[in-house]
C-alpha cells in the first residue's frame, strides 16, 4: 500500500500505549482505543481504512462501533466475535504468577509449533516473542491476557448491525483457535462483509503475506473507486 502512495500506520496493541504506562496498567481495547484516537484524532486527510489480526479485531470493532464517522473501511483477518475470543487458550496465561512471569515468554517461544503448521511462519513466531523477553515482557503478556473482555464486543453487536463501514473478512482455512462457522461466518453476516477463506491457519499475514497483502490492496482499491 505505501508502494501505491498511501499512509501507513502500523500499530501492535502494546505499542499503541507508552511502555511505562503498560508495566503499571491494565491496558484494554478501551485503552487503546483512546490513545489510538488521541494521536490520530487531529490528522488531516482520508479516513482510515483499519486492517486488524486476532485480539485488535476487537479494538477496529470497538473503534468502528464509537467513530464509524473516522473509519473508511475494515479488514478484519482471524479476529473475535461477539464472546467467540478463545478465552480457553489464554487461560493458563491469565492464572500465571507474576513472580515467574521471565519464564512465560520462553514457554511461548516452544508453543509456537502448535499454533501453526508452516515451518517459516513458526520461525518468524519464535524470532518476534523472543526479541522482547524477561519478566517486564512476561508481565506484559500476562496483564495483556486479563484485560481481555469478550463483553466489549458483546456490548456493541447491535450498534455494529446498525451501522457499519464496508468490510472484509480473510480467515485461514486451517485456523484451530477461532473457527469458520463459529467465528467467521457471524462476523461476515454482522458487517454484511464478503468472507475469502485463504490457505494458512491462525496466522495468515504469516502464512500467506502475498494473498493477504493481494486482499487488503484490491479492498482498498474498490472503496477508493465509491
Amino acid at each position: 500500500m505505501a508502494r501505491h502512495g498511501a499512509d501507513v500506520d502500523a500499530t501492535q496493541l502494546d505499542g499503541a500505549i507508552p511502555r511505562e504506562l503498560q508495566q503499571d496498567t491494565f491496558f484494554s481495547a478501551a485503552l487503546v482505543i483512546g490513545f489510538y484516537l488521541a494521536v490520530h484524532g487531529n490528522l488531516a486527510g482520508d479516513r482510515p481504512v483499519l486492517v486488524a489480526h486476532d485480539i485488535g479485531t476487537a479494538v477496529a470493532q470497538l473503534m468502528a462501533a464509537h467513530a464509524p464517522e473516522r473509519i473508511r473501511g475494515l479488514v478484519l483477518i482471524d479476529g473475535v466475535y461477539a464472546d467467540q475470543w478463545a478465552m480457553e487458550e489464554v487461560e493458563s496465561i491469565r492464572r500465571w504468577e507474576l513472580s515467574a512471569a521471565a519464564r512465560l515468554p520462553k514457554l511461548l517461544v516452544r508453543r509456537v509449533g502448535s499454533w501453526t503448521e508452516r515451518t517459516e511462519s513458526q520461525e518468524l513466531l519464535r524470532k518476534m516473542i523472543a526479541a522482547d523477553e524477561g519478566a517486564i515482557a512476561g508481565v506484559r503478556i500476562i496483564r495483556a491476557a486479563n484485560s481481555m473482555d469478550p463483553r466489549s464486543t458483546v456490548e456493541i453487536l447491535e450498534q455494529l448491525r446498525r451501522r457499519h463501514p464496508p468490510s472484509l473478512i480473510l480467515w485461514g482455512r486451517s485456523d484451530r483457535f477461532l473457527s469458520l462457522d463459529g467465528v467467521a461466518r457471524p462476523l461476515a453476516d454482522l458487517l454484511d462483509a464478503e468472507l475469502k477463506v485463504l490457505p494458512g491457519g491462525h496466522f495468515l499475514p504469516l502464512d500467506c503475506p502475498e494473498r493477504v497483502a493481494a486482499e487488503i490492496e484490491a479492498f482498498v482499491r474498490t472503496l477508493q473507486r465509491q
